[in-house]
């Protein structure tokens, strides 16, 4: 997990998802706003959640940042994988 004090790089951001990369993109977080958790990839993770990434956004040219997070929060199943602010 990420210090908080690392800079932080807005990749995609809506009004309810927002993907982001810490540091030196060594980790990325996949936000959830209304729910106030986030999923943190790193290592082999992280590539293989930028590649679905790259996949949904091809597969489908017209959707907003909010629509392509949240088919990967909900039908990539990341959304089971969430730590809630709380517990961070």
């Amino acid at each position: 997990m990420p210090e908080l004090s690392e800079p932080v790089a807005v990749v995609a951001e809506g009004a309810e998802f927002a993907l982001l990369s810490y540091g030196d993109g060594s980790t990325y977080a996949l936000r959830a706003k209304e729910e106030h958790s986030a999923v943190y990839f790193e290592g082999e993770e992280r590539d293989a959640f930028l590649a679905e990434y790259e996949s949904v956004k091809s597969q489908y040219p017209g959707y907003t940042a909010d629509q392509v997070l949240a088919q990967l929060w909900d039908q990539g199943g990341y959304s089971w994988m969430a730590v809630h602010d709380d517990e961070l």
